[in-house]
């Protein structure tokens, strides 16, 4: 659906914008969760906890770097280079994967803007790469027929990046200040001020409000975006609003027509009593807690981060994951393209889209892992993307085990395997597809329950020419598999979908 009337900073007005089309259509994403922080090659949350003395990070940096008060984060910045980064190339190998659209983090909570900043000099194209690295993936997007976005966590920075003002509290460096208070660099360190903690800002200055905005603005002006995310719910109240209006009403000025998507998070703890006054929550250094922003119902998509939803939700919505860390981390587990399928198939059964990053290396270029789990997803999708794309869930989800719901619930995930079925449907309601999370063992057969109320034409299982048998017995379809060996001629035996023709 296509909206062209214009928006003002009102919740009615905002709430009224509809979903588009190729977004729900579109249901997997990747994103390049890239910047500064990804040189120590340590992980994510590095600019805020080098200067948490005893941290991994601090300990990382003075290992590898020196003292934060005589080398910071300002330093690792210059390091940065990206210097095998090929934007056209990437966005080959997520095309391959099946991807529909892919979104880059424009700005972390590090202060530091990935693209020509008109309003910052701490951007990419005046420090590290020297090259508008939104400019490149944009352009690269554009030419391999995918959706761009920009994910932007910046409103946080004014406190997430505060720790910049600490000294150690003991041993050879005690009460030597960091780099972050020394005043040439205030424009990327902030002015002094006491609020640390790691959410959204408590009571910022309206200077910070509006420099977020102007800098939000600028990347709608310039890069014509398909989809801005916002770390958290609405940030600054009417400043925030008025931003999320000016997305639409640029986005419907650059197009002709509105079909941009606002994703955004529910955590609703801003609002509750108890973060204002002396019961106030705390982080693990006394930092009193800022929340995570506005929601309301209807307001753009929602997203939920590292887990999911427990039945089919009645708006499209986003799982935004990674396959391990944010920002690149040396020797961690990846997710494997089994699990990776796994959520995909739980995710679109229940109307929503998986937007999974794969962390770059410092230099622009994938891990040879990711580059094998990104060639496993792409034959599977090859395979079996008619059950995944330009669909709409059932009339339930599923049968069989879930996955935990709820805000970053995924770490314990289970693994879903026999008798675990995901279902969704052709546009026209004429095709069901079953996904079969394991292929039946040596003898066996796929049983169902919430097939037994339809007519049924034919089932086929996709990859393979020839149709199943199947019957109905005992309140259960029985469905039987192809001869033994199948499912390792499968391109990609990561789960099995089954196409239902409907009488």
């Amino acid at each position: 659906m296509k909206s062209t009337h214009l928006f003002d900073s009102s919740w009615e007005s905002l709430c009224q914008h509809p979903c588009p089309e190729w977004f729900r259509d579109a249901k997997f994403g990747i994103w390049a969760h890239w910047g500064p922080q990804s040189v120590p090659r340590a992980g994510d949350w590095y600019a805020r906890n080098m200067y948490r003395q005893g941290s991994p990070a601090y300990e990382h940096h003075l290992k590898n770097y020196g003292h934060p008060s005589k080398v910071g984060y300002k330093d690792i910045v210059q390091l940065w280079k990206a210097e095998n980064f090929d934007a056209d190339g990437l966005m080959q190998i997520y095309a391959q994967a099946g991807a529909q659209y892919f979104t880059m983090c424009a700005a972390h909570h590090d202060n530091f803007d990935c693209w020509n900043s008109h309003h910052h000099r701490w951007n990419c194209v005046q420090v590290g790469p020297e090259r508008d690295i939104m400019r490149l993936f944009r352009d690269a997007a554009k030419k391999h027929n995918l959706r761009f976005g920009a994910t932007n966590h910046l409103e946080r920075s004014w406190s997430w990046f505060n720790t910049n003002k600490n000294a150690d509290k003991d041993g050879p460096y005690c009460g030597i200040p960091y780099d972050g208070n020394d005043p040439a660099y205030e424009d990327f360190y902030f002015p002094p001020h006491d609020d640390k903690n790691y959410q959204f800002p408590i009571d910022p200055p309206a200077s910070w409000c509006s420099r977020w905005a102007a800098r939000m603005n600028d990347l709608f002006e310039q890069y014509d975006l398909d989809l801005f995310y916002i770390d958290g719910g609405v940030p600054f109240g009417e400043v925030g609003r008025k931003v999320i209006a000016d997305f639409y009403n640029i986005h419907l000025k650059n197009r002709g027509s509105n079909e941009a998507v606002l994703a955004l998070k529910n955590i609703q703890d801003f609002n509750k009593p108890h973060w204002k006054g002396p019961g106030r929550p705390r982080d693990d250094d006394g930092n009193p807690l800022g929340g995570h922003g506005e929601y309301r119902e209807g307001l753009g998509v929602l997203d939920v981060e590292r887990s999911g939803v427990n039945e089919i939700h009645p708006a499209p919505w986003q799982t935004d994951t990674c396959i391990g860390d944010w920002f690149y981390k040396d020797n961690i587990e990846y997710k494997s393209p089994r699990l990776i399928i796994q959520m995909l198939a739980d995710i679109v059964s229940k109307n929503g889209n998986l937007l999974l990053n794969f962390p770059l290396l410092p230099d622009g270029t994938l891990d040879e892992r990711e580059l094998d789990i990104l060639k496993d997803v792409g034959d599977w999708m090859n395979v079996n993307g008619e059950a995944i794309f330009a669909t709409r869930p059932w009339t339930h989800y599923g049968e069989g085990k879930d996955f935990p719901s709820g805000l970053f619930a995924e770490p314990n995930q289970p693994p879903l395997s026999h008798g675990d079925f995901r279902f969704t449907q052709s546009k026209d309601g004429r095709t069901l597809y079953v996904i079969a999370m394991a292929y039946p063992r040596e003898g066996g057969v796929w049983e169902l329950t919430s097939l037994t109320d339809i007519s049924i034409d034919a089932i086929h299982l996709l990859g393979a020419e020839v149709s199943l048998q199947w019957k109905v017995q005992s309140g259960r379809v029985i469905i039987y598999p192809l001869e033994q060996g199948f499912e390792r001629a499968n391109a990609s035996a990561l789960a099995w979908c089954l196409r239902v023709q409907l009488g």
